[in-house]
């Protein structure tokens, strides 16, 4: 269980728990105000009716500032928010094909492909080749020519990022959308 003076441990030290005799004060409009005594600090803080806040406690000579703690605290929150808003998150969408895929069947999937680059994610394309009796017997190149195949077909709106290891189970590549 947590108790009230925990809780206040979590930011810095402000006004009456600054613990130092003397402290480098910086000013509200972050104005060098010198070394002073913490009670004068204090005053000075008190009497612009703003908090006095340690921002660095291992300077030789603590360095405090008069500010707006509560402010302060608002802003930081916002930025951070807004910090989260401005990330772009991309995915990785995965397509399966046949080895033997037929025109048609292919231009569907490829138009599925196009609208995951537009949307900015990535996409696995990925080809079940082990035991499929088909692609042995039709020899090994034709995943290769596949791949090679939807490149061509993709183009300039996006590029090949990976492909799989050739002793890997199941054959793929990665297209990341064009930049």
């Amino acid at each position: 269980m947590m108790n009230r003076d925990n809780r206040r441990d979590a930011g810095p030290r402000m006004n009456n728990r600054i613990t130092a005799k003397s402290v480098q004060v910086i000013s509200a409009d972050g104005q060098n105000l010198g070394v002073m005594q913490t009670s004068q600090a204090l005053q000075i803080a008190s009497d612009d009716g703003l908090d006095l806040v340690e921002m660095n406690a291992n300077a030789p000579v603590p360095i405090v500032k008069i500010m707006d703690y509560g402010k302060f605290k608002y802003e930081q929150k916002k930025r951070a928010s807004e910090a989260r808003k401005n990330q772009k998150t991309t995915e990785l969408k995965e397509v399966w094909v046949k080895p033997f895929i037929e025109e048609n069947d292919l231009k569907i999937k490829l138009k599925k492909v196009f609208e995951f680059l537009e949307e900015g994610n990535k996409v696995k394309i990925s080809v079940m080749t082990k035991g499929s009796k088909k692609v042995l017997a039709r020899g090994k190149d034709a995943v290769p020519e596949l791949f090679a195949k939807i490149l061509e077909i993709v183009g300039d709106k996006g590029s090949m990022e990976s492909k799989s290891k050739p002793d890997e189970r199941t054959k793929s590549i990665i297209i990341a959308p064009a930049k």
